[in-house]
């Protein structure tokens, strides 16, 4: 085993490690909140599904690359690189339109008390669970193309394909295929972004107006006395800044790598680490600040 491996376990450890245990205590400690509470917030089943996805995504992950660092090629036959690589892809659609619903259910429980907001505001669990349920109609659908041009590596001519993923090899496809599902994640990606764009932003804004009323009512002794609303609210602000970060930073690194068809290890490694960043970091920022005290 050579440093650049060795390297690679590190990365691989310390990311995973973390990511599936504090996605796995959010995701405990949420739902036995929601358990023994009569009263069901959907901020709280919003969470839980989030954190479910994070797992999805570390795990799969974390699979991939324990077969690629250790050489595990016999781990990743046709049938574990298509689950794999179809897992993995679907969990992050599925973080993307969490994070979305989280800010925007965010936004309407700090707005103020208007007709249109009221309505907004009554929101159950059950109209909550509806929306997870369309995003995962939609994103089992968006990622369906892998089920059938991802493939293992083995015994095959490497010269016929687009792209690897660890040792799981992407098979070229129709032209029209390629850029229809392209298409698909493209309008997701904007539309879902879009959104959190606007709460985070209305978000934002509500924060400053609360601060400058703070600063006019009391001292400064007192500025940071926020209630659990202003407190959940913040910590959705820089919930969707990590996603934000990563995901263009893991774009950026993708074009990159598929522009110059470059397969440098420090390269990959770092696009794993941004990948992986947002899933990892997200359930402590969460546990931290204490999200779930929002009420909705």
């Amino acid at each position: 085993m050579n440093w650049n491996s060795i390297i690679q376990i590190i990365v691989f450890l310390s990311l995973t490690g973390p990511g599936i245990v504090g996605n796995i205590l959010m995701f405990v400690r949420l739902v036995y909140t929601s358990a023994f509470r009569t009263e069901k917030k959907p901020v709280n089943l919003i969470l839980i599904h989030l954190a479910f996805s994070n797992m999805i995504m570390v795990c799969s992950t974390g699979i991939r690359d324990i077969a690629t660092v250790f050489y595990f090629r016999n781990i990743l036959g046709d049938i574990s690189c298509k689950a794999v690589v179809y897992l993995t892809r679907m969990a992050r659609g599925l973080s993307i339109c969490t994070t979305c619903l989280l800010s925007v259910v965010q936004a309407v429980t700090i707005s103020p008390r208007t007709i249109i907001w009221e309505k907004l505001k009554q929101q159950t669990s059950w109209q909550v669970l509806t929306y997870v349920i369309l995003f995962w109609i939609l994103n089992i659908l968006t990622s369906s193309n892998l089920l059938y041009y991802i493939t293992a590596g083995s015994g095959m001519n490497k010269s016929g394909v687009s792209g690897y993923i660890g040792h799981c090899y992407m098979l070229p496809s129709r032209q029209i295929v390629k850029w229809l599902f392209l298409l698909f994640m493209a309008v997701r990606d904007l539309l879902f972004q879009s959104l959190m764009g606007w709460s985070s932003g209305y978000i934002s804004f509500h924060l400053y107006k609360h601060h400058k009323r703070v600063l006019y009512l009391h001292s400064y002794s007192f500025v940071n006395s926020f209630s659990p609303e202003i407190r959940a609210a913040q910590s959705v602000v820089i919930l969707i800044s990590c996603f934000l970060f990563f995901y263009w930073a893991d774009f950026i690194f993708s074009f990159y790598t598929g522009s110059m068809v470059t397969h440098n290890s420090i390269i990959l490694d770092i696009k794993t680490c941004l990948v992986l960043g947002y899933a990892v970091l997200s359930p402590f920022v969460l546990m931290k600040r204490d999200v779930p005290v929002a009420k909705s």
